[in-house]
């Protein structure tokens, strides 16, 4: 057998590990796309021929900007910044021409602001110094100059004075339309990369006549499409993209309709903020009364909901809540992340307060069309109600009548906390304190107590909960015009009319048609229905579309990368925050129904794969799964989540919108949510009566 060099071998599956994982290797850290920017400007230093023409310049600023954007907050972007600058500094000593030396004023004065801790900020003060002192001389002698002048402007046409400006106006014409196509592309929406190529259009737009009248407009749409892209990405760096440049309008073009908008997106004139009133000290015997009827008149000068207020305060924008006698949840609304603390006060009958729940957020503030109070008025709570406390910090009051206990989470993209009350009646098995969670398996025997509760209280009501749905269309189906919310809302109807066919139970829909829910209401509408189980459906999917089959998840920590990478892609939000998230959940599930929610998820999954198997090929079990669902946090009662098949997958997208396939599916939930319902109530389907359907 002929020996095989390893050395070829070696190379050979290297090239086929970049060839399966193109992402890998394309892919680029911002430390190394900042020397290779480092890179670039070398070269053209040490090349006389390449020095001469501006777009070679402008290469090596772009590659220091994607340096930059990679990591806004890492710790490279404040030297990829401040670099951009001096190479902007470097080009008007060839070029001469105001919009070089105005770009590297600009981006010294970012720098000097974004990162007021980096040893970049003196060096970028040194150079603000330095240009604003005096005009820097051209780098030739004035013969020379103007020859090295005209050559850098090659790549400029000569021929008349309107050229640069129909160039510049064209640039904007390609960039209104490729955000044109954007705003017409859901899917494109979802990718990071689509805005920043549009974001790049504007600023070239910009960048090639910043004295034209189509500059001020380009400059401020690339604002805006950093402001809107904030409202779906959560990443401060792009609020504070989107505020830096809004505050480049409002400086470069005073006298532009665009300053205009730029200040109202950044919550008014810099002057009506400069010297805010100082807020009125509430006395102690009406805490925040006093500041609500304040805050009617601080809060018209607020900020629009979900718009960057440029001042790197959060803006409360809504309060929410589902009750029932024994439950009630409030949901407090903000449009970027905040620091919360809270804190119980006992009643104080000398004042006539009752007992009260406080909240308050750092560094905030109230929304101007934000409800001050919410009538409540059910058996646990008379209202919540929330004020201006001080000048940065917004306070949430909830009025208790009486309760059991309490649990306050916050959640991510969107930031909200999430404030869950349970009254004396509430249903839950007993779990001492910080008891370890542990995960049951199919055939351990249930403890008593639990047994107990179920064989007492049964299953009587089923939450059913079809993912997604209204402007968030869930993951994209391999073929055209699938999407998870439609695929999963069929499915959610077939299984709601043969539970109540086949089970006898009474079933509630949280969505019986397209419109939008958010993840916290799900479970809020499980709970203040007293439901017995909660079922949510959705399809699963994967870049790599070769991926396919059936799991079924159960809210718990995520004990591996792929159970994350699904519940960061249910939650809409990143890995690193399902991470964090984990960090509470010991907390949160005390008192949550792990051990017959993964009961509840093995008898549903095994009866998907046996049942799916004998009619088609290639069912692939990926078997039951914990993680830290979004739309689980919070459920009194056994809770589970459904991954059907996978809607990213040639084979399995096809017979997810095929009828038969759904009817399929529900046929084998049924089946397992009755083997649940029987080993927890073994007479539950031998009634006399017929109340319930004796199949199975």
């Amino acid at each position: 057998m002929p020996k095989r060099n390893p050395a070829i071998v070696c190379c050979l599956l290297v090239c086929l590990w970049v060839f399966l994982t193109p992402g890998a290797a394309a892919s680029q850290t911002a430390r190394e796309l900042f020397f290779k920017a480092e890179t670039c400007y070398k070269k053209l230093r040490h090349d006389h021929v390449k020095i001469k023409y501006r777009e070679n310049w402008l290469r090596c600023i772009e590659a220091f900007d994607a340096a930059y954007r990679q990591e806004p907050d890492g710790p490279w972007a404040a030297a990829a910044l401040y670099k951009g600058g001096e190479i902007y500094q470097e080009l008007y000593r060839y070029s001469v021409k105001d919009s070089d030396i105005k770009e590297a004023l600009d981006i010294f004065e970012r720098v000097g602001k974004r990162f007021p801790k980096s040893s970049y900020k003196p060096k970028a003060e040194a150079k603000i110094s330095e240009i604003t002192r005096a005009e820097p001389k051209p780098a030739q002698s004035a013969p020379k100059a103007e020859a090295k002048n005209s050559e850098i402007a090659r790549t400029e046409p000569k021929p008349a004075q309107s050229a640069p400006k129909a160039e510049a106006g064209k640039l904007a014409a390609e960039a209104d339309a490729c955000y044109e196509n954007l705003q017409r592309n859901p899917v494109k929406m979802k990718y990071r990369q689509n805005w920043l190529r549009c974001i790049d259009a504007y600023e070239a737009a910009y960048k090639e006549n910043p004295n034209s009248p189509q500059a001020a407009a380009a400059l401020y749409k690339s604002g805006e499409l950093y402001q809107e892209l904030y409202r779906r990405s959560f990443r401060s760096s792009d609020k504070t993209e989107a505020a830096d440049i809004f505050q480049r309008v409002i400086k470069q073009f005073p006298d532009s309709e665009y300053k205009i908008l730029a200040e109202r997106n950044l919550g008014g004139p810099p002057a009506a903020t400069d010297a805010p009133a100082p807020a009125q000290k509430a006395s102690p015997a009406d805490d925040i009364a006093a500041v609500i009827e304040s805050s009617k008149q601080t809060a018209a000068a607020g900020t629009d909901p979900g718009v960057p207020s440029g001042d790197g305060k959060a803006t409360v924008t809504d309060l929410r809540f589902w009750s029932n006698p024994n439950y009630t949840r409030i949901v407090i609304d903000a449009d970027s992340e905040a620091t919360y603390t809270h804190r119980l006060l006992n009643e104080d009958p000398s004042i006539q307060k009752p007992q009260r729940l406080y909240i308050d957020l750092e560094n905030s503030r109230l929304g101007k069309d934000t409800s001050k109070v919410i009538p409540i008025n059910d058996n646990l709570l008379s209202n919540a109600r929330a004020g201006q406390y001080t000048l940065d910090t917004v306070r949430v009051v909830v009025d208790i009548k009486s309760f059991k206990t309490y649990k306050i989470f916050s959640l991510k993209n969107p930031f909200r906390i999430v404030i869950d009350i349970w009254g004396e009646g509430r249903q839950t098995a007993d779990v001492p304190e910080k008891q370890p969670l542990q995960t049951a398996v199919k055939n351990q025997k249930l403890p008593a107590s639990a047994l107990a509760k179920q064989l007492a209280l049964g299953v009587r009501r089923i939450v059913i909960d079809p993912g997604h749905g209204g402007r968030d269309y869930g993951a994209p189906g391999y073929l055209q015009g699938v999407h998870e919310k439609y695929v999963v809302l069929d499915i959610a109807k077939k299984l709601a009319e043969k539970i109540k066919q086949e089970l006898g139970c009474e079933v509630v829909m949280t969505r019986t048609e397209d419109r939008e829910l958010t993840l916290e209401e799900r479970t809020a509408i499980a709970n203040t229905e007293n439901a017995d189980l909660f079922v949510s459906i959705h399809t699963n999917s994967a870049r790599d579309r070769r991926a396919y089959g059936i799991e079924t998840y159960f809210l718990n920590l995520a004990t591996d990368d792929e159970s994350i990478r699904v519940a960061a892609l249910e939650n809409a939000t990143s890995t690193k925050n399902i991470s964090d998230l984990q960090t509470i959940l010991n907390d949160l599930m005390q008192n949550a129904k792990v051990n017959e929610s993964s009961r509840l998820a093995a008898h549903v999954q095994e009866a998907l794969y046996s049942h799916m198997k004998t009619t088609y090929s290639s069912i692939k079990n990926k078997g039951v799964k914990q993680a830290p669902f979004y739309v689980l946090l919070g459920a009194q009662m056994p809770s589970i989540l459904i991954e059907t098949s996978f809607i990213s997958n040639s084979r399995e997208c096809k017979r997810l919108t095929d009828p038969a396939y759904q009817d399929h599916l529900t046929d084998a939930i049924i089946k397992g949510i009755r083997t649940y319902i029987k080993e927890t109530n073994p007479t539950a389907f031998s009634d006399p009566s017929g109340s319930r359907n004796a199949k199975g």
